[in-house]
C-alpha cells in the first residue's frame, strides 16, 4: 500500500478518536452539571468519562504508530479503565454509608444494607 494512504487513514482514525472521545467527555460534564443528584452524578463521572479517556488514548495510539510510546498508552488506558470505575464504586459507597439516598427512592434500603441484624418481618 502507499504509505501517504497508510499516513491518511491514520490521521482520519486518529480524528474520529478524538472527536468522539471529546463528545463522550462534553456529555459527561453536561451529566455533572445537569444531573439531579449525585447517584446520577456518578454513573455519568465513572461510565462516560471512562469511555471518553480510553477513546482519546487509542486515538494518540494511532499517533503513535507501533512504538514503545504506543505500549506506554496501552498501560495508560488499562489503569484507566480498572481505577476508575474503582474509584467511582469507593465514593459511591462511601455516600451510601454517610446517609446521602437517591432523591426518588421509594423504600428506605439502608437498614439492611448498613447490617442491621434484625429481620425485615420482626421490624415495629
Amino acid at each position: 500500500m502507499d504509505p501517504a494512504l497508510i499516513g491518511l487513514a491514520c490521521d482520519l482514525a486518529t480524528g474520529i478518536a478524538f472527536l468522539v472521545g471529546g463528545t463522550f467527555l462534553l456529555i459527561g460534564t453536561f451529566g455533572l452539571i445537569r444531573l439531579p443528584d449525585v447517584w446520577a452524578r456518578f454513573h455519568a463521572a465513572g461510565v462516560i468519562d471512562t469511555i471518553g479517556a480510553e477513546l482519546i488514548l487509542i486515538g494518540m495510539m494511532f499517533q503513535t504508530g507501533l512504538t514503545q510510546t504506543t505500549l506506554k498508552l496501552a498501560l495508560i488506558g488499562l489503569f484507566l479503565f480498572v481505577t476508575g470505575p474503582t474509584a467511582t464504586h469507593a465514593v459511591a459507597n462511601a455516600a451510601f454509608v454517610a446517609g446521602i439516598r437517591p432523591q426518588r427512592l421509594t423504600r428506605n434500603e439502608a437498614e439492611a444494607v448498613l447490617g442491621d441484624d434484625t429481620p425485615e418481618g420482626m421490624k415495629a
